[in-house]
């Protein structure tokens, strides 16, 4: 239905320059319209029943297209995917390039791909990590005595080690489409939660000893590294062929108590699913 050209970008990031047939938009915009007049209602008649010319004077065709714009859009992004066999992360940025009456009109759209990882030799650099964050909680004499840890918090540092030695050995590169839009999310949430307790942007920054750009390269960094974690995890959980069984999933959803909240867990298997996969793996991990 539509032709298209793609392009790589850096990052793993695709670049689709998508053209649609004027055809495919005057048969959407037939269909909006006659969909739009069935919902119209007109005084003198039955909703769904106003003349053609009636409707026409009262839905704007600033609304029909909108309308064509939410159908045709998804259909091209689709078309693409399935055609180039992509494995898009979020969603795409699309930018309507050409989109005059009678015409063909032609998009930009911007997709962030799932990233390759080189995992590199990582079970030899995690077993050294073990090594060395367990050297460093063995007492010596001279050493001064460190008060005894309790387990949980022994557990999470040598978590910490762990996963910081998996961020410095693998090799992900993330779209800088996924991390701007992730920034973007989080500073407006910040700006939100700044003017809820009656500060401005820059007394709250001044507060902290902070630039915007100060900010916005924090937010960076640890998005940043979120994202790689996450990929990188999978990526261990592949090639380890670390799996969640039903049995998994029907053990956690039997602890839930509440039966509208266990309800709620099955139909969201998929995600409690994903979550326990990521635990196991940190097992694994730790376990080496």
């Amino acid at each position: 239905m539509f032709n298209f050209e793609t392009k790589k970008l850096p990052k793993n990031t695709l670049e689709a320059l998508i053209d649609i047939p004027k055809v495919e938009v005057e048969k959407e915009y037939i269909h909006a319209f006659e969909h739009l007049s069935q919902e119209l209602t007109v005084e003198g008649f039955r909703k769904g029943k106003a003349p053609k010319s009636v409707a026409e004077k009262h839905i704007s065709k600033e609304t029909i297209y909108q309308s064509v714009i939410r159908v045709l859009l998804p259909k091209a992004y689709e078309e693409v995917v399935k055609k180039e066999n992509l494995s898009p992360v979020t969603s795409p940025k699309i930018e309507l390039l050409k989109a005059k009456e009678n015409e063909d009109w032609q998009v930009k759209m911007t997709i962030a791909l799932k990233p390759e990882v080189d995992l590199g030799d990582y079970k030899k650099v995690i077993q050294e990590a073990k090594t060395k964050a367990k050297k460093a909680d063995i007492w010596v004499p001279g050493k001064d005595q460190k008060p005894q840890e309790n387990k949980e918090v022994t557990d999470q540092k040598l978590l910490n080690e762990v996963l910081t030695s998996l961020l410095k050995t693998a090799k992900v590169e993330i779209s800088d489409l996924i991390i701007e839009e992730e920034v973007n999310r989080r500073l407006t949430q910040q700006v939100d939660e700044i003017q809820k307790i009656g500060l401005t942007v820059d007394a709250y920054l001044k507060s902290k000893n902070l630039t915007m750009e100060q900010l916005k390269a924090t937010f960076t960094k640890e998005i940043t590294d979120t994202y790689r974690l996450e990929f990188i995890l999978q990526a261990v959980a592949d090639k380890e062929g670390i799996k969640v069984e039903e049995a998994d999933l029907e053990k956690l959803f039997t602890n839930i108590k509440d039966e509208k909240e266990r309800q709620m867990a099955r139909q969201n298997a998929y995600f409690y699913a994903s979550i326990l996969r990521k635990q196991k793996t940190l097992d694994f991990l730790i376990s080496l």
